[in-house]
């Protein structure tokens, strides 16, 4: 929501009127320079829109005000070009409304399309959201990362590196949405208060590492030649692309890390196709290497990888992992019933890979149970057992 500032306003002033943590303030008006306020000049609030009001007889802003729960100068702020002293009848006015619920439903098929239009609702509502693109997918469709909090501890999450594990990015979503709830009206989330994890973590979230294959297996092969034909080849002449894990090109994205790739090369397939075939040489796709270069840019102090399904926690490589990433895992199994599994014999995936080259915590975490991909009617429960590993990565 846009409010335009007056002679003598400052943002800590807009903080208290409108009960947002001035953090919250500040960085979702970073272009600003806090202390150089000039009058006219618009402030976005968080967590707020204005909706349009019609004047009924008997209305005076101080009612109007006062039936919203909201002070009187947050409608004075959002209507800078109406004297509160002429109201007619009939007038439009803009009113400040806290928004209270989810922007994003996530218990629906979930596909590229969807999750840009649900960034882009919260971007517009929590302008305190960072959103770069970290690259592209092989058909062009963007990967957005988000960005949320600014403090030292950098952690990361990403979602759907396989395409028929979609699932894991409305859960994240769905995470993202409640945080930022969270934050814009004071809610704890399970006891934490999480204004302190925002200034204590940087927390990056790619919830769609492979757009191309979820739109695959969601609404089908592509109608433009020669990807049509050529999926359709890939995955044995069936347009049922329900067990395709990989890319559009045929190649799995956690197989193409450089963390002993030449073994995974050796057990899995040669050729593209639905799942496991590690492509021609580590790092050869844009999604892969778009996450690469994000993960060496953004010096993580740790990172998870929500996969579908299995409910464990695989942490390890080599033996190289630090002594944390036990007490870490142990505390995610603690939170959410699911079972950490110390890995052997795994390699080239997104976790090796960061283990490997940064000697920092590293998981995959197995969301649900059964055949994927899974049904929707398991999201709920889902998203309670991971809720606490959300949290407890932003906390531990």
């Amino acid at each position: 929501m846009d409010i335009f500032v007056r002679q003598g306003d400052s943002l800590w002033y807009f903080s208290q009127i409108f009960r947002i943590n001035l953090q919250l303030i500040l960085d979702s008006n970073r272009e600003i320079q806090p202390n150089k306020l000039s009058a006219g000049q618009r402030i976005r609030i968080p967590g707020f829109v204005s909706q349009n009001y019609q004047v009924k007889s008997g209305d005076s802003f101080w009612r109007i005000a006062q039936s919203r729960n909201l002070s009187l100068d947050a409608l004075l702020l959002t209507n800078p070009d109406v004297n509160p002293n002429r109201l007619q009848v009939g007038q439009t006015i803009k009113v400040p409304l806290r928004i209270t619920w989810r922007l994003v439903d996530g218990k629906q098929r979930y596909d590229f399309s969807r999750m840009m239009r649900d960034i882009r609702r919260l971007q517009t509502v929590y302008p305190f959201l960072r959103m770069p693109s970290i690259g592209n997918s092989v058909l062009g469709n963007s990967l957005p990362e988000i960005i949320i909090g600014n403090g030292g501890k950098r952690v990361h999450y990403n979602g759907s590196f396989h395409a028929n594990e979609w699932i894991t990015t409305p859960i994240l979503m769905t995470f993202l949405n409640d945080y930022c709830l969270s934050l814009t009206n004071h809610n704890p989330m399970r006891g934490l208060v999480t204004s302190q994890l925002y200034q204590q973590t940087f927390l990056s979230i790619v919830p769609m590492v492979n757009p191309d294959g979820v739109s695959l297996v969601l609404n089908g092969p592509p109608e433009n030649e020669p990807w049509r034909s050529r999926v359709v080849e890939l995955n044995n002449g069936s347009t049922d692309f329900s067990g395709w894990k990989a890319n559009i090109r045929g190649v799995d994205l956690n197989d193409q890390f450089p963390a002993r790739w030449e073994l995974e090369k050796a057990r899995n397939p040669t050729q593209p196709g639905p799942r496991d075939y590690v492509g021609e040489h580590p790092l050869s796709e844009p999604e892969a290497i778009a996450m690469a270069d994000m993960t060496r840019r953004r010096d993580f102090a740790r990172v998870l990888a929500f996969h579908t399904q299995g409910e464990v926690i695989y942490w390890g490589f080599e033996n190289l992992e630090p002594p944390e990433a036990e007490t870490l895992v142990n505390e995610f199994a603690r939170v959410s019933g699911y079972q950490p599994v110390k890995t052997i014999e795994s390699y080239a995936g997104y976790k090796d890979w960061f283990i490997q080259d940064w000697r920092r915590p590293g998981f995959t975490v197995e969301l649900g149970s059964g055949t994927n991909p899974l049904p929707l009617s398991q999201f709920d429960e889902i998203y309670q057992e991971v809720l606490g590993i959300f949290l407890a990565g932003l906390y531990m």
